[in-house]
């Protein structure tokens, strides 16, 4: 990793830290990505894989909750899940000029199923 993409890398991560916390991190322009937010609570989000390449840095992220509303025609199960979520930003000298994200259902609709 060469100091653009280490200094880009840096900013994303702080930019993650403080997003986490205001739970910025589960917008997306996927149309359920509001009901995420609503179905599952006590989120805690982990950066699993952070990917920096010239102005462009991917994030893979790790998000775990509970279970507790309505999601995708399931009802609460009162399960600890995890989602996997993806984020791709684009950089220009250090600053974060966009980012998009997007949940990985495949990873969570198996986590509802009844047992």
């Amino acid at each position: 990793m060469n100091a653009t993409e280490r200094k880009n890398a840096e900013a994303v991560s702080a930019y993650m830290e403080r997003a986490s916390q205001t739970g910025e991190l589960h917008r997306t322009d996927q149309f359920f990505a509001p009901q995420i937010a609503e179905a599952f609570t006590d989120r805690v989000y982990a950066v699993d894989d952070l990917f920096a390449q010239g102005e462009k840095v991917v994030a893979r992220i790790l998000i775990t909750g509970k279970h507790t509303g309505e999601f995708a025609g399931h009802a609460p199960t009162g399960r600890t899940v995890t989602v996997t979520h993806f984020r791709e930003f684009q950089m220009a000298d250090g600053e974060m000029i966009r980012n998009s994200g997007w949940f990985d259902t495949g990873t969570l609709l198996p986590q509802l199923q009844t047992k």
